[in-house]
């Protein structure tokens, strides 16, 4: 028996031996895959993001990432159902700064706080780890560094005969009545006031130029306090008086992009991107060379402050269950690093402080026509960027307040009962 057996072993060894040598046994295993999600509109174009990957792609050949576009409004809960997956379907995805309380709470993303170097800590934006930081732990790298933006038709407000455009609200009104009656645009302001993420953002703006905040000192909702009512009243009666386009009511940011660039509106609120899109590219725009940008306006006397608008920034991280999190780790540290933010910066500005300083800053500002316009602009309106409530029911708490919007817009409620009716909402999520 004990020759049998031992014959049997020498057979097993052979074949085992054999085996590997006919499937390759001893060579590099192929490249690790990462899979990514991102969305459409997130600072660069899918043509700038295609050719990022290509450059790692290029200079990693042991990792090939693969990566899929959605529009911000599937994104969240694309992200969430991948998590429950094992593996996840995605290693690496793109996140709104509000979601990462709540993912961060589930388990989804990994804890890369060790991964973090002080020289990363010093050279970006101090207000940038905000994003991606929750409870003293950093769970991924901050990206999209954005605010909502004030642009105007340079020609179109000359032709109203003003100068320069209005720096508070009253005086918006009393430009757009100009604008009206000379018969340059039907609507003068176009804004992203559907019944998504995009409204309460512009809301948030307006909220915060009336003076009012999101939640007060104990996290309760403030909203439906009178300056918060305030700022929807006003939203609706700028559409009743024909200043706000009334179609806004169902705009997201690219609608507001269309109409803007069609030569159709005077003024707009949106991110970034639509600045080199309307007033550089003669394929998506008829205002080319007639785009500016200036602080967002305040409401006199409401607020000390000069401008207000809303933190849009974004971050990207790691599944936490992933069995690649060092590869997808290193796409990240590659995507965010300072050499390639500054040379994509057409449509994003760099998260680095050190890419807006000293020679560096120079640079920059010089890079492009669109850095030209925005890193001034830049520089007047982040410092006045309120970030929304980062608590973990933050989603739900969004989706109360969209549709109170979209009532009060619409008369279904009055601007107070719609508020109302939201901050009873968050009351009972924050339970």
């Amino acid at each position: 028996m004990r020759t049998n057996s031992r014959f049997m072993m020498i057979v097993l060894a052979f074949v085992l031996a054999v085996s590997l040598v006919s499937c390759g046994g001893g060579q590099p295993a192929g490249p690790v895959t990462i899979k990514v999600l991102t969305m459409e509109q997130a600072g660069p174009t899918v043509d700038e993001m295609n050719a990022i990957v290509g450059e790692f792609n290029k200079s990693n050949p042991n990792i090939k990432v693969e990566i899929e576009y959605v529009s911000y409004d599937a994104l969240h809960d694309k992200i969430t159902t991948a998590m429950a997956s094992s593996p996840p379907a995605y290693d690496v995805f793109l996140m709104d700064d509000v979601w990462y309380a709540e993912m961060a709470k589930a388990g989804y993303v990994a804890d890369v706080t060790s991964k973090i170097t002080q020289d990363m800590r010093d050279k970006v934006f101090p207000s940038s780890w905000d994003i991606t930081s929750v409870g003293g732990k950093v769970y991924g790298m901050p990206w999209l560094l954005d605010t909502k933006y004030f642009f105007y038709n340079e020609k179109l407000l000359k032709e109203a005969g003003f100068n320069a455009p209005p720096k508070t609200w009253e005086e918006l009104v009393e430009q757009a009545k100009v604008i009206k009656e000379k018969g340059i645009v039907e609507y003068p302001l176009v804004a992203s006031w559907g019944q998504y993420e995009a409204a309460v953002a512009d809301w948030v703006a307006i909220l915060y130029g009336m003076g009012g905040q999101m939640v007060d000192a104990q996290g309760q909702p403030a909203f439906n306090n009178p300056a918060g009512v305030a700022s929807v009243e006003w939203m609706v009666k700028s559409i009743d008086d024909g200043i706000t386009n009334p179609a806004s009511v169902s705009y997201v940011e690219e609608d507001v992009r269309n109409v803007f660039s069609q030569g159709k509106a005077v003024f707009a609120l949106n991110w970034n991107y639509m600045y080199d899109l309307a007033n550089n590219n003669a394929e998506e725009s008829k205002i080319t060379g007639q785009v500016k940008v200036a602080p967002i306006p305040v409401f006199a006397g409401k607020t000390p402050d000069p401008t207000a608008s809303i933190n849009g920034s974004m971050g990207f991280s790691v599944a936490a269950k992933s069995p690649n999190v060092e590869a997808g780790w290193k796409y990240v540290e590659y995507l965010t690093s300072e050499d390639v933010q500054n040379r994509y910066s057409a449509h994003m500005l760099p998260i680095w402080q050190s890419s807006f300083e000293g020679e560096s800053g120079k640079a920059l500002a010089s890079l492009n026509q669109v850095t030209t316009a925005m890193v001034p602009a830049f520089s007047e309106q982040f410092p006045y960027a309120h970030i929304r409530p980062k608590v973990p029911y933050y989603v739900e708490g969004s989706k109360a307040l969209q549709l109170a919007l979209q009532e009060a817009l619409t008369k279904q409620k009055s601007p107070q009962e719609a508020m109302d009716a939201a901050a009873a909402t968050w009351v009972e999520l924050g339970k």
